[in-house]
């Protein structure tokens, strides 16, 4: 998975000063040139996964251009800090700056704060990574995701829960964000009807302390917990977690999904963590030689590794780059194009059901093996 490096700020900083100087040129429809945007954290507590996406969307982008198209694409970054209040404003100045099409929003929070606006303004958006369930059921036209959505994977961690681990008695924590409470939800649901015993609580995203929380999850006797959030928040609760005693299982979701999960928990205690995904592009084996050039190209563009959603930024942006190829160069055009994509991704099939929703639903697993993310693959055939 990414690791940050003294490269990642310097080029991050780089792209978000080349947006910002490109972002002078005409833009839209016009003058033969058209802007992808991103949208979504580019700073912030959880910037990381931002950063991926837009790396990947970077990456896309620069590999087009070097083609000499006769059209030219640009690329402008709104950066939310993941935070769903700053969001409608760095929506607007994409819709003031009419950008072409949206990689995003990343997070799920701010999905639901700014997606209407795209459909008014008929700028096509693909999210890489915002997986609330309630996304796909606003009847939006120009929105996209090519993520599973919380009810698939909240399934799935259920069942490794209860099946795979055989947890009769798990606790469930949330960090009481959009994304992370839908997808608690389903995991304490399909628990329940499972039979297994569960019990939950919130953590607060502005506290450091959260032995609250863990005295009641050693209270409970739980034998697993499952947390659903960002790696943020994650982290501090497992490092305190472990430091506590507890010895249970420590399962989460594709939030959580970086090697941040273990720098801010510390090695010792990431150790044996199970982090699920849609996502599973940083297993370079298979049969798709389009995934290994991705992964090498990422790394000798950006100086690290790709990580969680760099595929899907990437894939995300080439669906809009495919529609730019044939023409197509209005938000309109592009998002009639969205209809007929089906074509094989570095991360996963690409194709859109009539609400946007990507058809591909596979779930993922990885584990924190000597202090490094580990794929270890379908999460419904894993054996950890």
């Amino acid at each position: 998975m990414m690791r940050v490096t003294g490269a990642l700020v310097l080029s991050s900083a780089l792209a978000l000063t080349s947006a910002a100087c490109g972002s002078s040129k005409k833009t839209g429809s016009g003058g033969g040139k058209v802007t992808i945007g991103y949208i979504g954290a580019q700073t912030g507590d959880n910037a990381q996964l931002g950063i991926n996406i837009s790396n990947g969307v970077r990456l896309a982008i620069d590999q087009y251009n070097a083609t000499n198209p006769k059209t030219k694409v640009g690329y402008k970054a709104y950066d939310t800090k993941g935070d769903p209040s700053i969001a409608p404003g760095q929506a607007q100045k994409a819709i003031q700056d009419k950008v072409t099409a949206l990689v995003g929003p990343a997070f799920s929070g701010e999905s639901k704060a700014v997606d209407a606006n795209f459909d008014d303004a008929q700028i096509p958006n693909i999210s890489p990574s915002a997986t609330a369930t309630a996304l796909g059921q606003n009847k939006w036209k120009y929105w996209h995701r090519i993520i599973s959505n919380d009810d698939v994977q909240g399934q799935v961690d259920s069942d490794f829960l209860a099946k795979t681990l055989t947890a009769k008695n798990v606790f469930i924590v949330d960090d009481n964000q959009e994304y992370s409470v839908g997808l608690a939800n389903k995991v304490f649901s399909s628990l329940q009807t499972a039979g297994v015993k569960v019990a939950r609580d919130k953590i607060d995203q502005k506290s450091t302390d959260y032995s609250s929380t863990i005295n009641k999850v050693k209270q409970s006797g739980a034998t697993a917990l499952f947390y659903g959030g960002y790696y943020a928040e994650g982290g501090k609760l497992l490092k305190q977690l472990r430091d506590s005693g507890f010895a249970g299982k420590f399962v989460s979701d594709d939030g959580a999904n970086d090697q941040k999960l273990v720098t801010t928990a510390g090695v010792k205690q990431a150790n044996g963590a199970l982090l699920s995904c849609a996502c599973q592009s940083v297993n370079p084996t298979g049969e798709n030689p389009a995934v290994k050039k991705f992964i090498d190209d990422y790394k000798a563009k950006w100086s690290v590794e790709q990580g969680t959603y760099s595929a899907e930024g990437f894939d995300a942006a080439n669906i809009f780059l495919d529609a730019i190829k044939q023409g197509k160069t209005s938000g309109k055009d592009i998002n009639a194009y969205l209809s007929t994509v089906s074509k094989t991704g570095v991360s996963k099939p690409l194709k859109f059901t009539a609400n946007g929703e990507i058809e591909t639903s596979a779930i993922y697993m990885f584990e924190v093996k000597a202090g490094k993310l580990t794929f270890l693959g379908d999460a419904t055939k894993v054996k950890p």
